[in-house]
């Protein structure tokens, strides 16, 4: 394992996301802390508890997840499109670095972005509204987890992508409705059917009720099925990845 190629890549991403903070970590966080003012605050109050958490507190995981996902496929994409706009991609394919590693340090350095949002994001969050964490342990594996996936679906989408429109296509027509659809403000089990069955359809909803279970104990699915999701939708984007590398999709043209 060329572990100094893989921190040499791991610390340029870490540098380059520090340069734009203000984009990538600050406007996140604002963007958020206006949900919980908003949704908290200001609506929360008038609104039923949901399965006895108040909804300003219930909204907290989906909102993390909500910044979450956009913000690691947002990370990795661009981490791995930005070569391929310079050209500098063919200095990274012909360096003695194997793909492995290389997927090891870009997505390793969008899944610490990601995890520092989350932290800082629920950091936040508790200044408005009141939080537990029933599963701590749980929930650091939930994040670390989901971030994992979606660093590695960017990254999938970044090798992908021709130009910079196709990066913004799928987080923003995908991801973000599956998020609002996907019980980042509600509980799915207030959906009559047949939508509340159709809604397990949903991966986010998995993700959201496994992460939302570890802080209040209470899950919309089964948390096997949530880890299972999780676990799934690392194993589809590594062998996406994988077979992007074998053939040079995208890569080398």
């Amino acid at each position: 394992m060329n572990w100094h190629g893989i921190v040499a890549i791991y610390k340029f991403e870490m540098a380059r996301w520090g340069r734009t903070l203000w984009q990538s970590l600050i406007t996140p966080v604002i963007t958020t802390a206006l949900y919980f003012v908003v949704f908290g605050a200001a609506i929360g109050g008038r609104m039923t508890d949901m399965e006895g958490i108040s909804f300003g507190s219930f909204i907290v995981p989906g909102l993390t997840l909500l910044s979450v996902f956009m913000q690691s496929i947002f990370n990795a994409s661009f981490g791995i499109y930005f070569p391929k706009f310079t050209g500098t991609i063919y200095e990274l394919l012909s360096a003695p670095i194997s793909s492995l590693e290389a997927v090891l340090a870009y997505v390793g350095a969008a899944a610490t972005k990601s995890v520092i949002l989350a932290l800082v994001t629920i950091a936040t969050a508790v200044l408005f509204v009141p939080l537990r964490v029933d599963h701590p342990i749980a929930m650091v594996l939930f994040l670390l987890g989901i971030s994992s996936g979606f660093c590695l679906f960017g990254f999938a989408i970044g090798v992908w992508a021709k130009n910079f429109e196709q990066l913004q296509i799928i987080p923003m027509l995908v991801i973000t409705p599956l998020t609002f659809l996907g019980g980042a403000f509600y509980s799915v089990k207030v959906l009559a059917e047949p939508w509340r069955t159709v809604a397990t359809f949903n991966p986010v909803v998995h993700l959201i009720s496994g992460f939302r279970w570890s802080f209040y104990s209470i899950a919309d699915v089964p948390v096997w099925s949530s880890v299972l999701v999780m676990l799934g939708i690392n194993a589809l984007c590594m062998a996406v990845i994988a077979w992007m590398f074998r053939t040079g999709y995208r890569l080398k043209q």
